[in-house]
């Protein structure tokens, strides 16, 4: 099966490319050059890169339009937990995933992979919801709520 790039892929074209489960967001892409470190191999800052790029991709898809009608929140990552696993070289194809695991009241947790041939890489990210200026948190809507148990099987967190 031919990858589709940076183009949301469907569950079967992540299952055809060997992800073990499909997620609502996976781009796939290919190492580049600029990529590389001296080493020849991909330089740990892309990875941050393509786990961002599928980030803005999940809200801008899934998240936005349940802000339709109010000003939109400044989205701040929080925190990030990377697990580099494998490395990855030059023209290498891969699938970066993302999806939401848990939710409090005006933040959310992202479980992202990297998969080629194989899961390469990890990373939980915190993402925070803050008023347009930043001066306070900003609610997530209870219709984003629902979305995120709905369409990724995510939860409310404890505490």
């Amino acid at each position: 099966m031919d990858l589709r790039f940076l183009t949301p892929l469907s569950a079967d074209e992540q299952r055809a490319q060997g992800l073990d489960q499909p997620k609502p967001m996976a781009l796939a892409d290919r190492v580049r050059f600029s990529e590389l470190d001296i080493l020849r191999h991909v330089n740990n800052k892309a990875y941050l890169g393509w786990f961002e790029t599928a980030r803005v991709t999940y809200f801008d898809r899934f998240c936005a339009k349940h802000f339709e009608g109010r000003p939109a929140p400044r989205t701040v990552l929080r925190n990030a937990n990377v697990h580099y696993m494998r490395e990855m070289v030059l023209d290498e194809p891969y699938i970066t995933t993302a999806r939401c695991v848990s939710f409090r009241n005006s933040s959310y947790v992202m479980e992202q992979q990297i998969w080629s041939d194989g899961l390469r890489a990890t990373l939980e990210a915190v993402m925070v919801l803050r008023s347009p200026d930043g001066s306070a948190g900003y609610p997530l809507p209870d219709s984003l709520k629902q979305q995120f148990v709905n369409l990724d099987g995510a939860a409310p967190a404890g505490g």
